[in-house]
């Protein structure tokens, strides 16, 4: 996970991520993000966690996928947008997690795609 900075989320850890560009897949999507942001190559994707998220004044639509294949060794790649990279075993989480990011493991651990937010 990276230590988010100076953005919505600042000091959240978060999944390397970001938004897609016009007329990209999401498998390219995240391939590109994971290499921009930690400089990993990721293959074997699959979607599991969509999430309505509204948080730091913000409003997403959030598609979670996980790669169940990978290469290269993580770094930061992007500094002035995160100060930290680690990782943590789904059972020792920080308690900072960034708000997407917590949905996306809440639905992973507990076997679903997406749940309703309770409003």
């Amino acid at each position: 996970m990276l230590l988010r900075k100076g953005s919505h989320g600042d000091d959240t850890w978060c999944m390397p991520g970001g938004h897609l560009e016009f007329g990209e897949t999401l498998e390219q999507c995240v391939a590109r993000e994971a290499k921009e942001e930690a400089d990993i190559d990721v293959k074997n994707l699959e979607i599991i966690s969509l999430s309505n998220d509204v948080a730091y004044e913000k409003h997403y639509i959030t598609i979670g996928m996980i790669a169940h294949e990978w290469t290269g060794t993580p770094q930061i790649m992007e500094p002035e947008k995160c100060t930290d990279m680690r990782w943590f075993s789904l059972d020792n989480l920080p308690n900072n997690l960034f708000h997407a990011t917590k949905k996306i493991i809440e639905n992973y651990k507990a076997n679903r795609i997406y749940k309703k937010d309770d409003k």
